[in-house]
């Protein structure tokens, strides 16, 4: 009889079928699908309260939209992101913060952000030819008790300041900034 990588001479086809075309398979297909669903959608914010997500979605896209860009939205002072634009994947990368060595995160500025609700807006290059920069844009959604920290990287990114104006319009457009009575 054969040996098996485990030292074990027992004969165990039996153990291996294929369940693919049964109900069985199915069922574990389908309930993968489920719960892989409810993880990435879980996983997600979804959007400030009282805002159309789509809405704003729209908004930032023709603002700042690229896919190497990011924005996240928080309530001042702390707590958790409530909005996300684009992937984690795009949102975790690191690039030099522009004001002093180093690189920084998106989440790192959007924790600033949160606790001192200062404007930021920065940009420098990101490879030593100036062929790609990163733009930085931070700082209170006018009206409401949120901020905002973005980040775009790239061959044609915005620089921070514009980053900020577009943003500006994007939060007005989509509903998110309130007027200051």
């Amino acid at each position: 009889m054969k040996r098996d990588n485990y030292g074990d001479s027992s004969n165990n086809s039996h153990l291996t079928t294929n369940h693919a075309g049964s109900g069985v398979g199915r069922i574990i297909a389908t309930v993968t699908v489920i719960i892989t669903t409810v993880i990435i959608t879980g996983c997600t914010p979804g959007a400030p309260p009282g805002v159309d997500r789509d809405q704003l979605d729209a908004a930032v896209s023709r603002a700042i939209g690229d896919p190497n860009s990011c924005l996240l939205i928080a309530r001042r002072g702390g707590g958790g992101v409530v909005y996300r634009y684009n992937t984690a994947t795009a949102c975790a990368r690191e690039f030099p913060v522009c004001d002093r060595p180093g690189d920084g995160k998106l989440s790192a500025l959007l924790r600033a952000t949160a606790a001192d609700g200062q404007v930021r807006m920065l940009s420098c290059s990101t490879q030593a030819d100036a062929s790609r920069g990163v733009g930085w844009a931070a700082g209170p959604i006018v009206g409401t008790d949120l901020v905002y920290a973005a980040m775009m990287e790239g061959e044609r990114a915005f620089p921070g300041r514009m980053m900020a104006e577009r943003l500006t319009g994007a939060f007005r457009k989509a509903k998110v900034s309130k007027p200051i009575s």
